[in-house]
């Protein structure tokens, strides 16, 4: 059978908007053009997609089960547009690239300057956004790179997915404070009745229940601040292992141990882009980066 991208299009925004109404304004049609689509549908699979509801639709059992490969043959159709009109596009005269406020400033500064050596005459924008706007982004062309947590990760973009491992992330607090004196028996109920700071992007990504152990905790966008408020003695944070050993490293910040928890809270990130043939020389540069700044660390190396 041959279905057309407008059908499958047609069914899958029904589908989630559960409206003929609703899916009609999303994609800028009339509801009747709407109806007739997913009837022919209908007509060709020799299936009832949709039960009709008063002014709402339910999805069948036979729509349930044919929404996700519907779903799946649409973001690949997209990839496959996205791409072949890259082809027809020379190299980037600049690069977008969207992060999350937990990345660690030196991994970012280091991506610059491999960038420089790499592309010298290309110029490079750095934002720190959420999971979702770098995803809108991503989809919009306004990001052509987005460094996210995917502690939930999914097995269907629109875009290229590259997983880059796993970040490890320990409580941080003021170096030589008495939070750092503490005995490792001790170390778990201290942060727990303690001040905790939070970067705001794990909250928006769901991981709360993950990451706060005290009651008494503050949300904050910037990981610069959170490290200066655990530098002041202020309260404690979880931030990337990496800190101890990088520009942090002479600042008045120190991880601290506890008997409960043998090794840090681990993390996975990922690098997301368009599929497109200007970026693949970046992207391969991007990744060296970021895998060789994870290793070096990993290995309790120091640059």
């Amino acid at each position: 059978m041959n279905f057309s991208f407008e059908q499958l299009l047609a069914f899958v925004t029904v589908y989630e908007q559960l409206s003929f109404s609703k899916a009609a304004v999303k994609l800028n049609k009339h509801r009747t053009t709407i109806g007739q689509v997913i009837t022919n549908l209908e007509d060709q699979l020799a299936v009832s997609l949709f039960e009709r509801v008063g002014r709402s639709v339910e999805p069948t059992e036979d729509g349930h089960l044919l929404y996700h490969n519907a779903k799946l043959t649409i973001e690949q159709a997209r990839t496959f547009d996205k791409l072949a009109l890259s082809l027809s596009y020379g190299g980037l005269e600049s690069v977008n690239i969207a992060y999350s406020s937990v990345i660690p400033h030196r991994a970012l500064v280091e991506i610059r300057q491999q960038f420089l050596r790499d592309f010298p005459l290309m110029r490079v924008n750095f934002f720190v956004r959420n999971k979702q706007d770098i995803k809108r982004g991503i989809d919009s062309g306004e990001y052509h790179f987005g460094i996210v947590n995917v502690h939930d990760r999914q097995a269907m973009y629109s875009f290229d997915a590259t997983f880059l491992g796993h970040f490890e992330f320990l409580p941080f607090v003021q170096k030589g404070g008495d939070l750092s004196r503490l005995e490792k028996s001790a170390v778990l109920v201290a942060l727990k009745n303690s001040k905790q700071f939070v970067l705001r992007s794990f909250i928006e990504e769901g991981m709360s229940e993950k990451i706060i152990y005290s009651s008494d905790n503050e949300a904050i966008d910037q990981l610069a601040l959170v490290i200066k408020m655990v530098e002041a003695g202020l309260g404690w944070a979880l931030l990337p292992k990496t800190l101890a050993n990088t520009e942090f490293a002479n600042h008045a910040i120190e991880p601290v141990e506890a008997d409960e928890m043998l090794e840090g809270f681990k993390f996975g990130f990922a690098l997301w882009c368009p599929h497109s043939k200007q970026i693949v020389d970046i992207k391969k540069s991007l990744i060296t980066v970021i895998n060789n700044y994870r290793k070096r660390f990993e290995d309790g190396l120091r640059r």
